[in-house]
């Protein structure tokens, strides 16, 4: 059975370090059969949340007119989403955490999906970049039945193309082939 795989890449630059691992991830997932789309965040307008309450003590939708409800409607009716950010001092990139707070009025609704994550850093350090992993897995302690399947790091990473010689690219590549 094929699934529906939702990349959501939050790079600033198409082609950059994660963008460039997100479509190893769909090259991967597409050959495995699986139905595939990858937003590119960029290219999207997300306001940031208000905090006015609409959607979550209403019930009704955002009032805010930008691209955030159809990315969200997206997620609920994906199986897999994999979120991937270039990591900014140590935590995730302002497009991929402004998403997650639009995310307030319909997270309930979020239910039983797989997430990998990939992450991009110039630093090499792995341990320094579980704080971004803890900042995706607080978005996820409030879902219900949420399943990490994988993380990718691509570390010692900086300006755009370094990734290609980076076992990271394999990585993702099998990651993305391995979902059924």
């Amino acid at each position: 059975m094929n699934k529906n795989v939702l990349i959501l890449s939050s790079s600033p630059r198409r082609g950059g370090n994660s963008d460039t691992l997100c479509d190893e991830f769909m090259h991967g997932a597409l050959k495995a059969g699986n139905t595939v789309e990858k937003i590119f965040l960029r290219d999207k307008k997300i306001n940031y949340c208000t905090g006015c309450g609409v959607c979550s003590t209403s019930g009704k939708p955002c009032p805010q007119r930008d691209d955030a409800a159809e990315i969200i409607g997206k997620m609920l009716a994906a199986d897999v989403i994999v979120m991937a950010t270039p990591v900014y001092f140590y935590t995730m990139s302002a497009q991929i955490k402004t998403l997650i707070d639009r995310c307030c009025g319909l997270y309930t609704e979020m239910k039983n999906k797989e997430f990998y994550f990939i992450v991009t850093a110039a630093e090499d350090d792995r341990r320094k970049l579980l704080r971004t992993i803890d900042t995706f897995q607080g978005f996820l302690d409030c879902l219900e039945n949420p399943v990490v399947k994988g993380t990718i790091f691509g570390t010692g990473v900086w300006h755009t193309g370094e990734i290609n010689d980076k076992p990271a690219m394999r990585e993702a590549y099998e990651m993305g082939n391995s979902i059924k």
